[in-house]
């Protein structure tokens, strides 16, 4: 789909945002991409980042999916705009298995509070990514409050 973006410096707007997720700093997680609607971020592999099949806890993969489909969301709100989720729905389709983990996530619908994305998230292994978990995520639109 093809998004107008409210804010012209969406991209910014999501990378200052990013950078102020400390938990994001945490895990090691990348912001891959950012367009108007969509957002990628990469998660490397950290064994510390593992449940007790060596797989990425389904804690990580959930947190990933969150935070790439509200930033995805974030990219068509206004410049005064904060972001939350109010509902998250994760579906684990196979084991986070490999070097990395990386979410893609689009807009399904762009409202004047909420907004609705889906997010997928592919485990990397030797260059190929498998599909392991899909979310969907609405989020709401919330006035400036200082923290975005």
């Amino acid at each position: 789909m093809n998004f107008t973006p409210k804010d012209p410096n969406f991209k910014q707007k999501v990378k200052d945002s990013f950078r102020r997720q400390k938990f994001m700093e945490l895990i090691g997680a990348e912001l891959v991409a950012v367009d108007a609607g969509y957002c990628e971020i990469r998660l490397p592999f950290r064994e510390d980042l593992t449940q007790q099949h060596g797989f990425f806890h389904a804690g990580v993969v959930g947190t990933l999916a969150d935070n790439t489909a509200g930033y995805a969301g974030y990219s068509l709100m206004q410049e005064n705009a904060s972001v939350l989720t109010v509902e998250f729905k994760l579906n684990l389709l196979a084991p986070g298995k490999g070097e990395a983990l990386v979410a893609k996530a689009n807009v399904l619908k762009s409202g004047r509070t909420l907004t609705v994305c889906r997010c997928d998230v592919y485990a990397v292994s030797e260059g190929q990514e498998k599909l392991c978990a899909a979310a969907q995520v609405t989020l709401i639109q919330l006035e400036n409050t200082s923290d975005q």
